[in-house]
């Protein structure tokens, strides 16, 4: 289940609900993995952006009825998952990639170069 929150438009019919996606994050030795729910959200409506070191996920769903059926009472015809992270300066924004497959987002986060884990050999001598 997700947590829900409702926005008000000027039209109290037209009411546009908010969703929270949720969320599992697992972290790697390379980076981070990021999972995120968007149930009845195609791909062209998920968007995935970063600016000043905010991801933020943002995908819609629009609620159609058929044109032979008439709706007699909708609380909700559109819907909007919407979740924001602050990423920290180990990890590289840039290099993020994004799929999408069954209602599931997922993003791996790599960390910078800097950040990752190295072995240091040790010299003899």
């Amino acid at each position: 289940m997700t947590e829900l929150t409702k926005q008000t438009a000027t039209d109290k019919t037209n009411e546009l609900a908010t969703l929270r996606p949720l969320v599992t994050i697992v972290e790697e030795d390379s980076g981070f993995t990021l999972t995120a729910e968007l149930p009845g959200v195609p791909k062209e409506n998920v968007q995935v952006h970063v600016e000043n070191n905010v991801l933020t996920l943002e995908g819609e769903i629009r609620l159609s009825i058929p044109e032979q059926m008439e709706s007699t009472h909708a609380e909700v015809s559109t819907a909007k998952y919407k979740r924001a992270f602050t990423l920290s300066r180990e990890l590289d924004s840039t290099k993020i990639e994004a799929s999408q497959r069954d209602g599931v987002l997922t993003l791996h986060i790599p960390k910078a170069e800097h950040a990752q884990p190295r072995k240091i050999e040790v010299q003899v001598g």
